[in-house]
């Protein structure tokens, strides 16, 4: 592997999938450290016009003629296959070439203390959280996550501090390549099985990731993960479990007791630490899944670690905590058309969509409607009844067609399927081939008083948007 040398800001670096959100992060750091940096996507978007703006040379085609002589160095995605032009040329070029998720943990290693959040669900959330922590401390963190953060003006942010917080992604085993000292896990459940073909070799590469941690390194888990002693076989470490609820006699470490909702959904709670009552602790985003994100932000920030004895000060912690207010497609209202409102979320798998449902309930509404856009072929056929067992929860629901992604339809699938399903069972869903037939229908169909929620992690954002232009 390539051994970056970040010092070296006179060799040019080039991105192919630079409008990834990571990615887009990451190129960002290299012009901030001085380097010419320029990069490739397929298509334009508001991450790639923000990148022009501050200089960065972005082409709309992945061609080898791209690719120049003088770059010194290449950076691409797990998404870049072999035959793709530019990565085809590089090699032909014998330039220097990095994986995104090895830069990152190169970069990562420069950094005595290093948080990756990892997990099926909430990784964005949980990152972005403990983010806020850091930065009402003024301990003035180098920050990666996976979406839009208010808090930093993108997805990327480059302190000067010893403190690295890191969304760590599991798809294509993009964790593996980080060298945390904290690890948080919050949930394992079957995801991205194009993957890893099997739950069990997924749980395998969690298992891995944990053994990444140094002795002594810190591991904050989810108390109510199934198989959680098979799961840690990783010796030397501290390990602290945070959840609601006792397993197999193992009680958490940190926990929530007296959760209460206010109009808006979002929960307040007593924080006990070891047994012992810390006092209120309140959050602006909706939810119990969000209760469960900031007790593993809270054990994180406040266990010690290597630079930090005492942890961080428990006031600084609430007080960063309440002032998140969400990321970028986490339930993100978006704004109000003839008496409904409109929400967004990024919500893609069975668990998540539960979560993100569960959280509507609590916010005053009279219908919930639900337009969702399933992501990926390969996930819509693995959950083809688990999605349309959850998204029951919601009294309308209108279906997009399927976000391919990286797929082809090789599964003879479409959101078709689940609509006949849920149809089958008497409930409310309808399916329209293009956004268009599902603005109209939506626009139709909402009343005064409707919650709207645009969900899924493709560009079904795009109709609430419309919606309200």
């Amino acid at each position: 592997m390539h051994k970056l040398d970040l010092q070296n800001n006179s060799v040019p670096v080039y991105f192919i999938g630079i409008g990834g959100i990571s990615m887009s992060g990451i190129a960002e750091l290299f012009l901030d450290k001085g380097f010419k940096v320029s990069g490739s996507d397929l298509h334009e978007s508001s991450v790639t016009k923000r990148l022009e703006n501050l200089g960065i040379k972005v082409f709309y085609s992945q061609e080898a003629k791209n690719i120049t002589t003088d770059i010194g160095l290449v950076v691409y995605t797990a998404a870049i296959h072999a035959d793709n032009p530019e990565f085809m040329e590089a090699k032909k070029l014998g330039i220097p070439m990095l994986e995104r998720a090895e830069c990152l943990g190169q970069i990562m290693s420069h950094y005595k203390n290093a948080v990756a959040v990892s997990g099926t669900h909430g990784k964005t959330t949980t990152t972005s959280m403990l983010s806020y922590v850091y930065l009402e401390a003024e301990l003035d963190p180098t920050i990666s996550v996976g979406g839009i953060l208010s808090g930093i003006h993108g997805n990327m942010r480059l302190g000067k501090s010893e403190n690295f917080i890191m969304e760590a992604c599991e798809y294509a085993d993009s964790f593996l390549h980080f060298t945390p000292t904290t690890a948080i896990v919050l949930n394992v459940e079957a995801e991205h099985l194009d993957f890893f073909g099997t739950l069990e070799n997924e749980r395998l590469s969690f298992t891995k990731f944990i053994n990444l941690l140094p002795e002594n390194g810190l591991l904050v888990v989810n108390n109510e993960i199934e198989g959680l002693e098979n799961l840690i076989q990783n010796k030397n470490i501290r390990i602290i479990y945070y959840g609601l609820r006792p397993v197999n006699g193992r009680e958490p470490d940190y926990t929530a007791k007296n959760i209460t909702y206010n109009d808006f959904g979002f929960p307040s709670y007593e924080l006990i630490v070891k047994g012992e009552n810390k006092g209120l602790v309140e959050l602006s985003v909706t939810g119990e899944h969000n209760v469960f994100n900031s007790l593993a932000v809270i054990a994180a920030a406040l266990e010690p670690s290597s630079i930090y004895p005492k942890g961080i000060a428990l006031e600084k912690i609430k007080q960063g905590i309440k002032k998140y207010t969400g990321t970028d497609r986490r339930f993100q209202y978006k704004g109000e058309r003839d008496g409904y409102t409109i929400v967004d979320d990024y919500a893609h798998h069975p668990t998540e969509i539960r979560a993100t449902l569960e959280a509507a309930k609590r916010v005053k509404h009279n219908r919930l409607i639900v337009a969702f856009q399933p992501h990926l072929y390969s996930r819509t056929k693995t959950f083809l009844h688990e999605f349309a067992t959850v998204l029951s929860m919601a009294d309308i629901v209108v279906f997009a067609e399927i976000y391919a992604a990286r797929e082809e339809n090789h599964h003879d699938i479409s959101s078709d399927n689940i609509r006949e399903i849920m149809s089958e069972n008497g409930h409310e869903a309808y399916f329209f081939k293009t956004f268009e037939e599902v603005e109209n229908f939506l626009i139709h169909t909402c009343k005064p008083g409707d919650l709207l929620i645009t969900m899924g992690a493709g560009d079904i954002v795009k109709v609430g948007e419309n919606m309200l232009k």
